[in-house]
């Protein structure tokens, strides 16, 4: 049974990205079958895949969701590419800024990356959305579209504050919308340990948000080894496998892979009292 996440966060520079990469291949190393969609017009998880001129790609996110609004068909596996290190992508580039205009006219807006999703995701154990930094109608699309979310959060005041926003439109998106979404956790990116800024910031909100949400335990480092990752095309576990941040990653994927099998348990529990 497929499991859909959004990594999601109206703040850039937070690490999503990142993020979405090294969990997607560490979940793909622990015998995973994963599909990365990038669903920011930036095109940043597409160019840290080793695909640097995402806007020059035949197909894309774009053209399917093209597909999908105009009811026109198109293959399962159209314009998937497939990583190296054993994940596949959806990729995005600049046409999603046209999507996101002409999401404002369309039947059913809200839902139509869902119905794309739908049609896709049953070939892989997880599927993981990149979301943009923005909560536009493409980030309310992946979180229609999405089981749950991760919120990446930059171990700083001001984009630790911002996240209110952030939850109140993901209960919105719960109440009008996709009443099965949850919150998998925050997880704190960037963190420098050297600075006791940093350890008041992992501290206020764990006090803040640990009694309503979880708060992975594993906090990402502040790395260069890992901001360097992107340019070469790899995942930290190719580029540093021994380093700070490719271990912070493998602790983290355990973590979404204990909880993405307690929440299988349950449903199928849930279904055998039925």
């Amino acid at each position: 049974m497929s499991k859909v996440i959004a990594l999601a966060n109206q703040k850039g520079g937070t690490g999503k990205t990142t993020t979405a990469v090294n969990l997607g291949i560490g979940l793909a190393v622990q015998g995973k079958k994963v599909l990365l969609v990038d669903a920011d017009a930036q095109g940043n998880l597409t160019d840290s895949l080793g695909y640097q001129e995402p806007d020059n790609l035949p197909v894309s996110l774009a053209s399917v969701l093209t597909k999908t609004m105009m009811e026109e068909p198109y293959e399962t596996d159209e314009g998937i590419l497939h990583h190296a290190e054993g994940v596949d992508l959806m990729p995005g580039n600049i046409e999603l800024s046209a999507i996101e205009v002409s999401l404002v006219n369309t039947m059913s807006r809200e839902t139509v990356l869902r119905t794309y999703i739908n049609t896709v995701k049953d070939k892989y154990d997880y599927v993981l959305i990149d979301c943009m930094p923005s909560l536009g109608m493409i980030t309310i699309n992946a979180l229609a579209s999405a089981d749950s979310v991760i919120i990446p959060v930059q171990a700083h005041y001001l984009p630790a504050k911002g996240m209110t926003q952030l939850l109140q439109t993901i209960a919105r998106v719960r109440r009008q919308i996709n009443p099965k979404l949850t919150i998998d956790g925050i997880l704190l990116t960037m963190l420098d340990n050297r600075t006791n800024f940093a350890k008041d910031i992992s501290f206020i909100l764990r006090r803040d948000y640990g009694g309503k949400l979880r708060v992975f335990q594993t906090e990402i480092p502040l790395s260069i080894r890992a901001a360097e990752t992107s340019a070469q095309g790899k995942s930290i576990y190719a580029f540093d496998p021994h380093g700070i941040a490719a271990k912070a990653y493998q602790a983290f994927t355990k973590e979404v892979q204990d909880i993405g099998e307690k929440q299988r348990k349950r449903q199928h529990q849930a279904g055998l009292s039925r």
